[in-house]
Parts: C-alpha cells; sequence; structure tokens
C-alpha cells in the first residue's frame, strides 16, 4: 500500500490536470479548442467529486459502520432476506437497468408516432 504522501500526491496531480484544462478553456475564448481538453477537465472533476464527496457523504449523512450487519444477514429467513454474493447482486441489478429497456424503447416509439402533440 502506498504512504499516505503519494495517494495526497496523486490527487494534487488529478486536481492540477483539471485546473489546467479549465483555465485552458476559459482562456481560449473564441478560438477553436481541442475537446479533449473538455473530457479531461470533466473526468479529472468527476474523480474528484467521486473521491472526496462520497467520503463525506459516507461519513457524515449516511454513518455507514462497517461492524452493523445488514439486513440480508439480521433477518435472515431463507425467503426474502439472503446473503448474496456481491457479483450476483451486480448481475440482478444490471439486468433490471439494461433488460427492458428494448420495450421501452419500442414503447415509447409506437406511442410518439401515433400521439403526435
Amino acid at each position: 500500500m502506498f504512504p499516505r504522501i503519494f495517494r495526497s500526491l496523486g490527487w494534487m496531480l488529478v486536481a492540477l490536470a483539471a485546473l489546467f484544462a479549465v483555465g485552458l478553456l476559459a482562456l481560449h475564448r473564441g478560438e477553436t479548442i481541442n475537446a479533449v481538453w473538455l473530457v479531461v477537465a470533466g473526468v479529472c472533476t468527476m474523480m474528484i467529486a467521486y473521491r472526496f464527496h462520497s467520503k463525506w457523504l459516507a461519513v457524515k449523512v449516511l454513518e455507514v459502520d462497517e461492524h452493523r450487519a445488514p439486513p440480508a444477514v439480521r433477518l435472515r429467513d431463507g425467503k426474502d432476506f439472503v446473503p448474496t454474493h456481491r457479483w450476483m447482486v451486480f448481475g440482478h441489478h444490471f439486468a433490471a437497468i439494461a433488460g427492458p429497456g428494448p420495450l421501452v424503447g419500442i414503447t415509447s416509439r409506437s406511442c410518439s408516432r401515433r400521439c403526435s402533440f
């Protein structure tokens, strides 16, 4: 595991990259600019927000406690509350999002053709 100074240095480099990209975008008014700088600024900003804002949310808002058992363990009944491997849960979550996509897309398109406002 990296010492704390190296982790801090890494996040400082990400912040400097975001600062450089946003500064470059701000200083080139009226001129053509490469879209890569928009992507760099956005990605760096999202990385910083993900790292620090998510930590604040977990500690201050949600009060996450690693020693507290989840409901699947506390209320285990073999039917509704069953501890499951994380990849199984990820698969169910992905299927619930991606599964109805083709159905919803076709339905909304057919409705928009018939129901023109």
